[in-house]
C-alpha cells in the first residue's frame, strides 16, 4: 500500500486540472484527498453534486495500485466508468450485466494491474472466495459510496451493506473512505461503527444547495399544474417522482400524449425496458423520467434542471436526496413538491401494515417530519438544513416559495389556547385521567358536534365545548399542525395517532404566548420566479447569441455522444458548454481554461468544438 505523505497543493491542483479539467477544488475535497493519500480512514458527508467521487478518484490516480469502490447501483457503476474513460482514466466494474467472456477479460486486466479503479456491488465483493482474489490485485484503498446504506437508521438501508462490516478484519491494512450525501448524526455514528473506521478524519460539508429553488404547492389539480410547470421548461431534463409504479406509467403516458418525451422507471419494469428508458433519458432522447419515490435513480446526470414530486415523499432524507439529483452541474434548477393531506393519510395506511413495531414508529416519525416541512410557512432551505442539524444564517434565502412570496399570517393565539385547553380538559375529565384522543375528536369538541365518543366520555360538558365555531375543521387542523411543529403538541407514534400537550404547550398556555400562523397558499401553479446562480460576466446584448451558441454546441455534443454510445454529459457538461458559449474561445490555450476540459478531452474534442465556435462567429480570440 502506497502512503504518500506531504503531497503538495500544487501537485494536487496540477493533477486535478490534468485529469478532470478544473482549476480548483470544491469545499473540503483537497483535505479529504490529502488525508486519504496519508493512509487515514475518512468519513465524508458531502451534498449531492458536492464532488464525492473525486475524493477517491484523484487519490487513486496519484497513489497507484487499485482502489476498490463499493457502489449499490449497477447503472451508476457504468456511468462512473464511462465518465472516467472519457478523462483517460483506467477504470472498470464487475456486476451481473457482464457476459462470461467480458467478465473474464476484466478479471485478467485486474490481475495484470491495468486498472486504477474497480466498481463493485457489496454482495459480489463479500462473496465467499472473492476477497481472496482482491488480495492478489495490489489493492491500495477502499471507498464505500452511499455509505448510509449500511445503517438501519438510514433512509435507504440495504441489508447487503451490513456484510461490509467484515472488511476491516478481512483487509486490515487498507485505508477506508466512507462517503454519503445524506446522514443524520445517528447515521454517521452507525456508519463509522459498522465499518470499524480507525480514528477517522470526519468531514461534514454544508447541506445547502444554493443553486436549487424549493417550492411546495397545494395539490388540487395536479396534472394541469405539472404540465404548466414542465411547459415552461420544455427543452430541459427533469425527474417526476410518483407514489406508485402504476402512477409512473400512467403519468408518463399522459405526458407523452401531450407532446412531452417521457418514460416510466421503476423496479417492476422488465430489466431491458428499465435500462432502455434510463439510457434514453441519460442521452437526452427523452427529457422526462417518471420514477417511484421508493426506487433509486442510479444516475449521475448533471443537467437535470427540475425535480417534481407528484406525491409526498416518505421522509425528509429521501426528499433531500431526490431533489439533489437536480442541478448537479451547479447551474440553477427547480424542485417542486405537490402536497395534499390525502397523501399523508395514504402513507399512514401503508405504515400501519408494517409488522415490526420499531419500524412503524420510525416510519411515522419520519412522515411527520416530512409533513412539517411541506406545511412550513418559513424558509424551506432553513427547514431542510435544520433537519440535518445545520443553521442557515440568512433570514431570506431568495430561492424558495416562502421567501420569494411570503404568505400572510393571522393571529391564532386565542385559538391555540382553546385547543390546548380542550386537550388538557378532555384528559382530566376522562375516568382514568390518562386517556388521550385524536385531533379530530378535540376539533369536534371545539365545534360543538355530537359524536358517540363525545357522549361516551362526557366531553359535551367541557367548558371548551362549542367555543371554536369561528374556524372550520381544516383551519383547526392547520392550527393543530402548527402547534405540533412548534413542539407544543405531540402526536403519538402508535397506530391511533393520539395527541397530547407537551411541557412546552403547558408553558405556552400559562404565558399566553402569541402565535402567528401563515394562511394556506392559494396558489395553484408554481411561481415562475427563479433564482439564478452566479454566471461569468456577459453583456446583455450578447445573451441571445450566447444562448444560440449554447444550443449549437449542445447539438454537436449530442452527435459526438451518440457516435460514442455514451450520455451527452460524458463528453462535456452543460456548465462547460455555457462557459464556452459565453467566452467563445477560439484557441487551444483559451479552451484549456474552460472548466471541465482536461488533457484527454482537449485532445479528443478540442479541435471539434473550436471549429464549431469559429464557424458560428467569434469576437474573442481567447
Amino acid at each position: 500500500m502506497a502512503i504518500l505523505h506531504g503531497v503538495t497543493h500544487p501537485a494536487l491542483a496540477a493533477a486535478l486540472k490534468r485529469h478532470f479539467g478544473y482549476e480548483s477544488f470544491r469545499p473540503l475535497q483537497e483535505s479529504i484527498i490529502q488525508d486519504s493519500l496519508d493512509g487515514r480512514d475518512v468519513f465524508a458527508l458531502l451534498p449531492t453534486g458536492g464532488g464525492k467521487s473525486l475524493c477517491y478518484q484523484l487519490p487513486a490516480l496519484i497513489r497507484g495500485g487499485l482502489t476498490v469502490v463499493v457502489s449499490p447501483l449497477i447503472a451508476l457503476m457504468k456511468d462512473q466508468v464511462d465518465g472516467l474513460a472519457a478523462n483517460g482514466i483506467a477504470a472498470t466494474f464487475l456486476n451481473s450485466t457482464l457476459g462470461e467472456k467480458e467478465a473474464r477479460a476484466r478479471h485478467a486486466g485486474l490481475h495484470e494491474g491495468r486498472f486504477n479503479l474497480l466498481y463493485i456491488a457489496p454482495e459480489r465483493l463479500m462473496l465467499e472466495g472473492f476477497l481472496d482474489k482482491v488480495r492478489k490485485w495490489s489493492v491500495s484503498a477502499l471507498a464505500i459510496d452511499e455509505a448510509h446504506c449500511i445503517s438501519e437508521w438510514g433512509h435507504d438501508f440495504r441489508p447487503e451493506y451490513r456484510q461490509l462490516s467484515r472488511l476491516r478484519s478481512e483487509l486490515p491494512g487498507l485505508p477506508i473512505t466512507a462517503l454519503t450525501a445524506t446522514a443524520t448524526g445517528r447515521v454517521r455514528e452507525d456508519i463509522i461503527s459498522q465499518l470499524a473506521l480507525r480514528e477517522p478524519q470526519i468531514y461534514i460539508a454544508s447541506f445547502n444547495r444554493p443553486n436549487l429553488t424549493y417550492r411546495v404547492v397545494p395539490k388540487r389539480d395536479a396534472y394541469p399544474q405539472l404540465v404548466d410547470f414542465i411547459r415552461q421548461r420544455r427543452r430541459e431534463a427533469g425527474i417526476v417522482y410518483c407514489l406508485s409504479r402504476k402512477s409512473t406509467e400512467s403519468l408518463a403516458e399522459k405526458l407523452s400524449r401531450d407532446g412531452f418525451a417521457a418514460r416510466p422507471y421503476h423496479a417492476g419494469l422488465r430489466d431491458a425496458e428499465r435500462v432502455k428508458n434510463q439510457d434514453a433519458f441519460l442521452r437526452d432522447d427523452v427529457r422526462i423520467i417518471c420514477a417511484t419515490v421508493a426506487f433509486g435513480m442510479g444516475i449521475n446526470k448533471p443537467n437535470v434542471r427540475f425535480v417534481a414530486h407528484y406525491d409526498l415523499p416518505k421522509n425528509v432524507e429521501g426528499y433531500y436526496q431526490e431533489t439533489g439529483r437536480a442541478g448537479r452541474d451547479g447551474l440553477p434548477a427547480d424542485c417542486l413538491l405537490f402536497f395534499s393531506s390525502g397523501d399523508a393519510v395514504k402513507y399512514r395506511g401503508f405504515i400501519d401494515d408494517i409488522s415490526d413495531e420499531n419500524e412503524r414508529r420510525i416510519a411515522r416519525a419520519q412522515l411527520r417530519e416530512m409533513v412539517h416541512y411541506a406545511e412550513c410557512p418559513s424558509c424551506r432551505r432553513a427547514a431542510l438544513l435544520s433537519y440535518f442539524g445545520e443553521i442557515y444564517p440568512e433570514p431570506n434565502c431568495g430561492a424558495c416559495d416562502n421567501c420569494l412570496n411570503p404568505r400572510q399570517t393571522f393571529d391564532a393565539s386565542v385559538a391555540a389556547q382553546k385547543l390546548i385547553s380542550t386537550i388538557l380538559r378532555a384528559r382530566q375529565a376522562s375516568r382514568s385521567g390518562e386517556a388521550t384522543f385524536g385531533i379530530n375528536h378535540h376539533i369536534d369538541v371545539l365545534l360543538g358536534l355530537e359524536s358517540e365518543k363525545i357522549t361516551r366520555w362526557g366531553h359535551a360538558s367541557l367548558s371548551t365545548y362549542g367555543i371554536g365555531t369561528e374556524f372550520t375543521r381544516p383551519e383547526w387542523s392547520a392550527i393543530a399542525r402548527e402547534l405540533i411543529r412548534q413542539g407544543c403538541l405531540e402526536l403519538s407514534t402508535d397506530r391511533f395517532a393520539t395527541i397530547d400537550v407537551t411541557p412546552s404547550g403547558v408553558e405556552f398556555l400559562r404565558k399566553r404566548t402569541q402565535l402567528q400562523i401563515a394562511r394556506p397558499s392559494a396558489t395553484d401553479a408554481p411561481s415562475r420566479r427563479r433564482k439564478t446562480a452566479p454566471q461569468p460576466t456577459i453583456a446583455a446584448e450578447d445573451l441571445p447569441q450566447a444562448d444560440a451558441l449554447f444550443e449549437h454546441l449542445r447539438e454537436l455534443r449530442k452527435t459526438l455522444a451518440d457516435h460514442r454510445g455514451v450520455p451527452a454529459y460524458i463528453i462535456l457538461s452543460d456548465a462547460s458548454l455555457r462557459e464556452m458559449a459565453q467566452r467563445r474561445p477560439t484557441t487551444e490555450a483559451a479552451l484549456r481554461t474552460i472548466g471541465g476540459i482536461g488533457e484527454k478531452k482537449l485532445a479528443d474534442f478540442g479541435g471539434i468544438f473550436l471549429d464549431a465556435i469559429r464557424s458560428f462567429g467569434s469576437t474573442d480570440p481567447g
